[in-house]
């Protein structure tokens, strides 16, 4: 098995999973700035340039949610509910949750204050940040709501549900996400932390 990578939230989701589990794979690190999603080898895996990418056997996955479940899959974990279609249905809601409203309301504080001190792409542009802020205030109070009394998002255990909303959140006090006012989305951030795959899930780079 192998998964190509970049340092970025979504490739970082799926890593921390292939930690958490314990899988053998074969992980590739991308060279954003050189350019290498954008090599034909590259492209005739992933159409959409961009990364993580697993290759397992004869399967191409790109889209992190979808190798997430497979990986979960391929080691009879419950973090994804294979075999309980209801809790698929729960685990699928707040998937898509993330993907169409949380997600689209972080993403400015991420990649400003994140991904481009990341990649060197210059400084954070405050107004695009400014422009979430009604947005996150309304899904976080969301989140909160649904958190409170709860240590993880669906089915009462963690799930790569956690894992989908958390990874561009759990940089929430470096991008300066206004999450203060929502104790229980931030005790459920902090509790992530925890869990060692999650707190570093970056391969291990080799030295010079």
């Amino acid at each position: 098995m192998k998964i190509y990578w970049i340092h970025a939230q979504a490739p970082r989701r799926v890593l921390a999973l292939v930690k958490h589990l314990g899988i053998e794979a074969e992980l590739i690190e991308q060279d954003v700035v050189a350019g290498q999603m954008q090599r034909p080898d590259y492209t005739a895996l992933n159409p959409n340039q961009k990364a993580p990418t697993l290759v397992d056997g004869d399967l191409v996955l790109w889209e992190s949610t979808a190798i997430m479940a497979h990986l979960c899959i391929r080691a009879g974990s419950d973090l994804w509910p294979a075999h309980a279609p209801a809790e698929q249905v729960e685990v699928l809601r707040w998937l898509a949750w993330n993907d169409c409203h949380w997600a689209p309301a972080i993403d400015a504080h991420y990649f400003e204050r994140i991904v481009k001190a990341r990649f060197d792409l210059g400084e954070p542009d405050q107004e695009a940040m400014r422009g979430r802020e009604a947005d996150i205030a309304k899904y976080a109070a969301v989140l909160d709501g649904h958190l409170r009394g709860r240590d993880y998002v669906a089915c009462g255990r963690l799930t790569i549900a956690d894992f989908q909303l958390a990874s561009m959140a759990v940089y929430w006090r470096e991008a300066d996400m206004p999450l203060q006012p929502y104790p229980h989305l931030v005790r459920w951030l902090d509790g992530l932390i925890r869990i060692p795959a999650w707190a570093e899930p970056w391969p291990d780079r080799p030295g010079p």
